[in-house]
């Protein structure tokens, strides 16, 4: 991992602002991480791990990456070093596949985003200027949409469709903001879905699917409007609904009861006690 090394120890040397030590590589741990992989995937190696492919592990980078987000928001840094592990270990793995098939090595992913964060990052380590947030990512996508190998400029909207719906209605939504497009005020989403709401006792499947559809897309971009990360508001009315489900079923244990000895009624009723 020379090149690693030598790209870092170049860009410290221009912008004289880092401290080389606090980001110093200790080529050993990464080497012996990489000859693990490796030996897993020897002939004398692990049989799971052999049997792997880029297929079968994507649904471990996903998983992995989640848990990643669940010790963050633990605010445990023990759990943080350990979860971001995992993740490094699936960069690791997919590289050793492509290199085993003579694809790419794990040098080509680091030496790519080396040279794709000092690209984007003309205002650090060029001649380019932006003095906020705003402008960073302004001119992220300007240089992204650049990026592709016949030189056409690409969409501003060129979006990964694979992503969850909810992160994805929000990168759409920052997508559009960059280029000027202003949301509306937030009174007009409000009306907006006092509309859809008036239609849907009489709408068919198809329309209420639809309806649905477009209301959950207003609130999304009501929240862009507020300010409001969309994403983690959801998360916590989703937790205060899992406290209090079991809350009720804390109750219904203490009672000896399940939850096929007690009457829809009364479940309901034990609901809106507990609030």
């Amino acid at each position: 991992m020379w090149f690693y090394l030598t790209n870092f120890d170049t860009i410290f040397n221009e912008v004289k602002i880092l401290d080389k030590q606090q980001y110093k590589v200790d080529n050993e741990l990464w080497q012996q991480l990489i000859d693990i992989m490796a030996a897993l995937r020897g002939e004398n190696g692990c049989p799971w791990d052999k049997e792997q492919d880029s297929q079968s592990l994507k649904k471990y980078l996903i998983e992995e990456a989640y848990e990643a987000v669940d010790a963050i928001e633990s605010n445990d840094d023990a759990k943080i070093c350990d979860e971001l592990g995992d993740v490094l270990l699936q960069v690791v793995f997919h590289a050793q596949l492509a290199t085993e098939n003579g694809k790419y090595t794990i040098d080509d992913v680091v030496s790519g985003i080396n040279n794709k964060m000092i690209r984007r990052h003309p205002h650090v380590f060029g001649a380019s200027h932006a003095d906020t947030a705003q402008q960073v990512l302004s001119q992220w996508e300007a240089i992204k949409a650049t990026e592709n190998e016949d030189n056409k400029p690409r969409g501003v909207m060129k979006i990964n469709r694979n992503l969850p719906s909810l992160l994805l209605a929000q990168k759409v939504l920052d997508k559009s903001g960059r280029v000027g497009l202003i949301p509306a005020h937030i009174n007009d989403y409000s009306a907006q879905i006092r509309n859809d709401l008036d239609q849907f006792s009489t709408a068919d499947t198809q329309q209420q699917q639809q309806l649905i559809g477009e209301m959950l897309f207003t609130l999304v971009t009501m929240a862009k409007v507020a300010d409001i990360d969309a994403e983690n508001a959801l998360r916590q009315s989703v937790d205060k609904y899992i406290s209090h489900f079991n809350k009720v079923e804390r109750i219904l244990h203490d009672a000896d009861r399940t939850w096929d000895q007690i009457a829809c009624q009364d479940i309901a009723a034990l609901w809106q006690q507990t609030k």
